[in-house]
């Protein structure tokens, strides 16, 4: 039964940044066909992300209550049903209501997955810490590739962009389906209160996680939202655009799959994460600036760092805290907060291009952002607990 709630857990991962990826791929055509105002492409980037954070601090409580696993099936019911909802078209009103709501749907359910999952691999899989946590890591990096690799084929074949986002409802709902069983057969109570547990948020190195968590989240977003949109602006067609951030993130894969054994095999994690931090800021800078011809290389670069980079801020989870109680203290802390301001990266970078008609201001940010993520992730690295 653990192993069924190990495949449970990954798979649930796998669904986490279609919703993200699968937009940015078809935002041209979006745009252009539901007659989107620059507003309503700026809201649909930033909300989902924005939500993440909303909702994250409500997880720990709702898992108390509940039980970790049911409202992981509950979060996989919303999120299937706002990615059905999501391409809905309203008779007289347009796309744009059923958009927003989807879309927000989706948010917050993944905000619940993303704050849980942690958690749940710390107190299950304590001895395979770094196994767990690589491969639901890679899962996410995963999901954020099919979306950006699939969506496109799927409206080229189509001629439809509606059935390239309702497309990503059926792997949510298989999930769903299978989660039904460790979900109903789980504790409806979880773990009970106490007073002996760690306060997070007076707890400094708390903050310096949830500081490194912010930032990574900056970048990471940006590159769902506009990674291909900027492809798209230096001239690469949609289908090639769509292959290269596919690649990308497939590198983000393998990064998110190697660094948690990594930076579990260590005490400390400063070098790990100051070197996947320049990479991400380096890479992103460069797909930017970079000469068209090495395109891939510079992508590839940004997809190696920022899995890396991903999976070494949410390996802090399991390895900075003792139990998973607070483990999952944390994690709705630095989820909460660092989505929560995260989700300014996405709307920074929509910003500076609609102000400058470019990127390179979003180039120049990022160099800044990834150096302030590597002097954080080398504070977060250092080889202490939360709490003491």
């Amino acid at each position: 039964m653990l192993a069924y709630l190990g495949v449970c857990l990954v798979l649930i991962g796998l669904n986490l940044r279609t919703v993200f990826s699968s937009f940015a791929a078809v935002l041209p055509e979006v745009t252009a066909d539901a007659g989107l105002p620059a507003w309503a492409v700026m809201v649909l980037t930033t909300v989902p992300v924005t939500l993440l954070g909303v909702f994250a601090p409500l997880a720990p409580g709702l898992a108390r209550r509940f039980g970790a696993e049911r409202v992981l099936l509950g979060a996989m019911a919303v999120l299937t049903a706002g990615l059905l909802l999501r391409p809905v078209e309203l008779p007289g009103v347009g796309h744009l209501p059923a958009m927003l709501a989807g879309t927000a749907a989706c948010g917050a359910a993944i905000s619940l997955c993303n704050v849980l999952l942690p958690g749940v691999v710390k107190r299950d899989f304590p001895h395979r810490l770094g196994l767990m946590g690589g491969l639901y890591t890679t899962a996410i990096c995963a999901s954020a590739a099919l979306g950006a690799g699939f969506t496109f084929p799927v409206f080229r074949a189509t001629g439809q962009w509606t059935a390239a986002l309702w497309f990503w409802a059926v792997p949510a709902g298989v999930v769903l389906l299978l989660f039904l069983r460790p979900a109903l057969r789980a504790r409806p109570g979880g773990q009970p209160r106490t007073g002996a547990g760690v306060n997070v948020w007076r707890s400094a190195m708390a903050w310096q996680v949830t500081l490194f968590m912010v930032l990574q989240a900056m970048m990471s977003f940006s590159v769902f939202a506009w990674l291909a949109p900027i492809l798209r602006e230096r001239g690469v067609d949609g289908g090639t655009a769509g292959l290269i951030v596919s690649a990308s993130i497939v590198l983000q894969m393998l990064g998110s799959l190697f660094a948690p054994a990594l930076a579990t095999r260590f005490r400390d994690q400063r070098a790990i994460n100051t070197v996947v931090a320049l990479m991400t800021g380096g890479g992103f800078a460069l797909s930017i600036f970079g000469p068209t011809e090495f395109l891939w290389l510079w992508t590839g670069l940004l997809g190696l760092g920022q899995g890396s980079l991903t999976a070494a801020a949410l390996t802090l989870i399991m390895v900075r805290t003792r139990d998973g109680h607070t483990a999952s203290h944390l994690s709705g802390m630095m989820q909460g907060v660092g989505y929560g301001l995260g989700s300014s990266g996405t709307l920074l970078v929509g910003q500076l291009h609609q102000a400058t008609g470019s990127f390179a201001a979003a180039g120049v940010l990022f160099l800044l952002v990834g150096s302030l993520a590597a002097v954080f992730g080398y504070r977060a690295g250092r080889a202490r607990f939360v709490g003491g």
